[in-house]
Order: structure tokens, then C-alpha cells, then sequence
């Protein structure tokens, strides 16, 4: 007995000790992880695409290859389209915006040097002009300091996703073979059972960035059309792009996106900052209760407290990267534990209940 304990004391000595140490290995290769968890969420989003064209006898490769060709071409024929225009207008929006921002801090000072009531103390300090001077100085000597790390990042992002697509190319490609080579390490029937999962895990992956890429694209056209229709056409397309790509981060991205846009319309006067704000707030509750339930939440299945961790644990220890691709992984997590947790245990579970309800009982019920 002391020889059997000593044995599977040692046995979980190793079990710690290898669960450390792989740990620490993931952590060091946590770059690479993150490829893959990018990787990974690419390839469940154009995964359809690839099982259409394979029921047509089209090799996976052939319309791998072709779907991505086709992506770069929609990319590049955007970059040509509206390239230019953004890339002019978030120009002159960079360079104006420190006239935008002493406009904004000429009305803070005015209200608050007007106003006839006792202001309490933390509002006199969050509005004070020569506060708000000093924190904008700051913040741009830090800016300036970090210029030259921005500018690394940016390049290791490009290349990152270059890197990330090209393993979901592989992954779609060859999606049957690497499957089977991940299942053989589990044991049976553990094997058939995960194998059965691919699917409907790659399927709400999917959908959820779908979704998400459709309502961001319809919030900014319509954000660009509002803005034309304001006055604000010098800078409606910049800005309509710019909401778009904070829209994919759910819950704050609208918040966000919208911001540039309020401070140059208070430049504009206030009728325009109201109606900005108004248009906002409309493209909002539009997004909430009727394209976020119909394009996303319908495929999501996940309730919207859990998104909101998944989004703030993702930016917690991603940034905006782990905003945009902790979701939809919780939303495959979500398939395997409905499908290997709830749905047998409410099987099994079910013979019971029934048989706590006798005859007489369902007379009683009545």
C-alpha cells in the first residue's frame, strides 16, 4: 500500500511538473499561438465556400487557392477604389484634429467659466482647461516617444496576418488530414466524438465572423451616407471606414467609432454635433435589436454577458486582437459543451424525471 501511494504520488509529481512545463513553453511560443488562434478563425470563415466547391468535385486545394485569390482581389480592388479617398481624408482628419480638440476644450472652458452653480470638485478637475492642456501635452510626448515601437508593431502585424493566412490556407486545404491527426491522440471514443464536433464548431465560428464583417460593412455605409448628408462629406468616408473597423469589436466598437466623429462635429456647431449624435444613437440600436440578433446572435447562441467577458478578457490579455478572436472562439467552446456536456447529461437525466412522475401524480399535476 505504501509502494502504491509512494507510486501515484510520484506519477502526479510528474503529471504537475509536465503540465509546468508546457505551460511555460506555450507562454514562450504565446506569438505563434496567436497565429494560430487567427489562423484558425480565418479558415472557419471561409470554410463553406471550400465544402461548396468540394461537393462539385473541385479538389479542397484548387478552391482554397482560388478563394483566396479572390479575397485579394476584392482587397486590392477596395485599396483602388476607396484607398485613396480614406487615405486623404483620415490625412486631413489626423492633421485637423488638434484644432478639433481645442475647439472642444474652448467650449469646456466657456461652460464651465459660465456656469452659475457650485461645480462639484472632481468635475472642476475633469473639465479644467489647464488640466485637459497638460494631459494633451503628455499624451503627445508619449505618442512621440512611441512612434518608433507603433511603427515595429504595425510591420509585425502585417506580416503576422500574412503568416496567419497562409496556415489557414493549409488548414482548409487539408482539412480532413489534419483532423484525423489530431483526433488519433485522444483515445476512443473520445476520437469519434471530437471528430464529430469539427463541423459544427468550424460552422458557428464561421457564421459569428460573418456576421460580424456584414454588420460592420452595413454600419459603415450607412455612418458614411448619414455623415455626406450633415455636412460632414470632407470627412464621411474616413470616418464611415473607421467606425466599420472598430465596429468588429462588439460592445465598445461603436463607442469608439463614433467618438472621432462627435469631435469634429462640434467644430461644426451644435445642431450638427445633436444630429451626429442622434444618427449614432439610431445606427446603434439598429445594430443591437435588429442586426446583431438576425446576422449574428441567431448563429452565435451565446448570451451577451458571456460576449461581454469574452471581449473584455480578450483585450485584457490580447489588446484589440483578443477583442476581435476570443469571441468567436467561446462561440466554438459553446458547440462542444453543448454537445459533449449538456445535451448528454439532460439525456441521461430525462429517464429520471420522467420516472419521478407517476400516473397519479400527472392526475395531481392536472
Amino acid at each position: 500500500m505504501l509502494e502504491r501511494r509512494a507510486a501515484i504520488t510520484l506519477s502526479n509529481v510528474l503529471l504537475v511538473v509536465t503540465v509546468g512545463l508546457l505551460l511555460v513553453l506555450v507562454w514562450q511560443l504565446r506569438w505563434l499561438v496567436i497565429i494560430l488562434m487567427v489562423a484558425v478563425v480565418m479558415a472557419a470563415t471561409i470554410a463553406p465556400i471550400i465544402d461548396s466547391a468540394a461537393k462539385f468535385n473541385i479538389p479542397r486545394w484548387v478552391a482554397a487557392i482560388a478563394v483566396y485569390l479572390g479575397l485579394v482581389g476584392l482587397f486590392i480592388g477596395a485599396a483602388l477604389l476607396i484607398g485613396p479617398t480614406v487615405a486623404t481624408q483620415i490625412h486631413r482628419l489626423v492633421t485637423n484634429f488638434p484644432l478639433y480638440i481645442e475647439t472642444l476644450r474652448s467650449l469646456i472652458a466657456n461652460f464651465t467659466a459660465n456656469s452659475n452653480t457650485e461645480q462639484p470638485e472632481f468635475i472642476r478637475q475633469l473639465f479644467d482647461p489647464q488640466s485637459l492642456t497638460n494631459w494633451a501635452i503628455r499624451s503627445s510626448q508619449q505618442l512621440l516617444l512611441r512612434s518608433y515601437g507603433i511603427t515595429k508593431d504595425i510591420i509585425g502585424g502585417v506580416l503576422s496576418a500574412i503568416l496567419a493566412l497562409l496556415i489557414s490556407g493549409y488548414m482548409v486545404a487539408d482539412s480532413e488530414n489534419l483532423v484525423q491527426g489530431i483526433v488519433k491522440l485522444f483515445p476512443a471514443p473520445w476520437d469519434k466524438r471530437l471528430e464529430a464536433q469539427v463541423t459544427p464548431v468550424s460552422l458557428r465560428m464561421g457564421r459569428y465572423i460573418q456576421g460580424r464583417i456584414l454588420v460592420s460593412a452595413i454600419l459603415g455605409v450607412a455612418i458614411t451616407i448619414g455623415l455626406s448628408f450633415l455636412g460632414m462629406s470632407e470627412f464621411a468616408l474616413g470616418l464611415g471606414v473607421i467606425a466599420g473597423f472598430t465596429d468588429l469589436i462588439p460592445f465598445f466598437g461603436p463607442i469608439l467609432g463614433a467618438v472621432p466623429a462627435l469631435i469634429v462635429a462640434v467644430s461644426l456647431g451644435g445642431w450638427t454635433f445633436l444630429w451626429t449624435l442622434l444618427l449614432f444613437v439610431i445606427i446603434q440600436n439598429l445594430e443591437t435589436y435588429v442586426l446583431d440578433p438576425l446576422l449574428v446572435g441567431s448563429s452565435v447562441k451565446i448570451q451577451p454577458l458571456y460576449q461581454l467577458l469574452a471581449v473584455l478578457g480578450g483585450t485584457q490579455v490580447l489588446g484589440i486582437v483578443g477583442a476581435l478572436i476570443v469571441p468567436p472562439w467561446i462561440a466554438g467552446a459553446s458547440v462542444l459543451v453543448e454537445n459533449l456536456y449538456l445535451i448528454p447529461k439532460l439525456e441521461a437525466e430525462k429517464p429520471e424525471i420522467i420516472a419521478e412522475f407517476s400516473p397519479s401524480d400527472a392526475v395531481l399535476k392536472k
